[in-house]
């Protein structure tokens, strides 16, 4: 079956063109995509030196499945997710999924088991592998059956697909790895689409102080809709952000935050949660930054914790489920965190919006 697809050419530019989708194989499914969510590591795959299908926030329609799928069937509305479990591994078998021995998620160059079939996707007739084995900016994707759930039928498709990972990975960094305490404080620099998840993650955490970081005045008054009790406009020039993190510490008694979340994806600030945890409480850098930097060690004085959670230590059958169902209840938003949405066509328009800060999501319908 013939299917338009955005394709990055690894080497910083992408193409929208067709390509051949093939029905699945044993354990394998093919969905008809409906909404894709854009994020930072989309822009970023563009120059993974090689082609890839692009996208990994998706949801759509369970159009074929494979011999042995059990769990889904054809008309399912489905959520897509990007860490593919063995189920077997030592990883899985701790309950840590999302540490999957087995598959590869990201932009390894070998094949793993969370890929599909290697001729299951043609482009120009030679076989593509998929973004995180999933590819969501395609009009069909065939995927692994593990990387599906379903989801409610009251749930948009463009609400769906962010859950995908923007959401799960700023919620389930407050929820799962941090373990934000009820009556505790918190500090969430950058309040882009995985930043409002952690504000969102704290709220429901029960934190009595959610202080927002930003330098765009419009992202931090959507932080306050989204939970924050108190914002800082960062300066620009700030670039360690020690001004910010003073004026952090103004607000908890010279102390600091018991939790800071890196939400910025800049390299420079890798370690700013340091400066604004207090003592012998913790910095997250939940942004994925991957670029080599350097930190003074007296940031973790005294008994500071640091850790770089990976995509909210997601288990999707546990955590997809919960935010639904706190979604369903009114406690966790996504229909306000699509800010903006585009065709396939729009996709240049759609990353620059990004990088500009203009959205807290963009979401690409099909």
């Amino acid at each position: 079956m013939l299917a338009k697809a955005a394709i990055a050419d690894g080497k910083g530019h992408f193409t929208i063109d067709e390509i051949q989708v093939s029905s699945p194989q044993a354990g394998e499914v093919l969905v008809e995509m409906k909404a894709a969510g854009i994020c930072h590591t989309d822009h970023a795959s563009l120059s993974w030196n090689r082609p890839l299908v692009m996208g990994h926030e998706g949801a759509g329609v369970v159009h074929e499945v494979g011999i042995g799928v059990t769990h889904v069937k054809p008309g399912d509305r489905v959520v897509l997710n990007w860490a593919i479990p063995c189920g077997h591994c030592f990883q899985c078998s701790q309950g840590h999924a999302v540490l999957c021995e087995e598959s590869k998620p990201a932009h390894v160059m070998e094949r793993s088991r969370g890929h599909a079939h290697a001729e299951g996707t043609l482009w120009r007739g030679q076989p593509i592998d998929r973004s995180f084995n999933i590819g969501t900016l395609s009009s069909l994707t065939l995927v692994r059956e593990e990387a599906l759930t379903r989801i409610p039928e009251k749930v948009p498709f463009a609400s769906a697909c962010i859950v995908g990972c923007g959401v799960m990975t700023g919620f389930g960094s407050a929820a799962n790895v941090a373990k934000v305490q009820k009556g505790s404080s918190v500090a969430v620099i950058g309040c882009g689409g995985v930043g409002l998840n952690v504000v969102q993650g704290a709220k429901i955490g029960g934190a009595a102080k959610i202080i927002a970081i930003d330098v765009h005045a419009a992202s931090l008054e959507r932080a306050k809709a989204f939970g924050a009790t108190h914002t800082v406009l960062a300066e620009r020039s700030d670039a360690d952000l020690s001004k910010a993190a003073a004026e952090v510490k103004e607000l908890t008694e010279g102390r600091g935050v018991d939790y800071a979340f890196e939400a910025t994806s800049v390299p420079a600030l890798a370690f700013a949660p340091l400066r604004m945890a207090r003592n012998g409480g913790m910095g997250l850098q939940v942004s994925g930054i991957n670029d080599s930097v350097t930190v003074p060690m007296p940031l973790f004085m005294w008994n500071k914790t640091y850790v770089t959670p990976l995509y909210g230590d997601c288990v999707p059958q546990r955590d997809f489920p919960r935010i639904f169902e706190l979604y369903a209840k009114g406690e966790l938003l996504l229909d306000a965190l699509v800010t903006r949405t585009y065709t396939l066509d729009q996709l240049g328009e759609a990353l620059g919006d990004m990088l500009a800060g203009r959205n807290a999501k963009g979401v690409v319908i099909f």
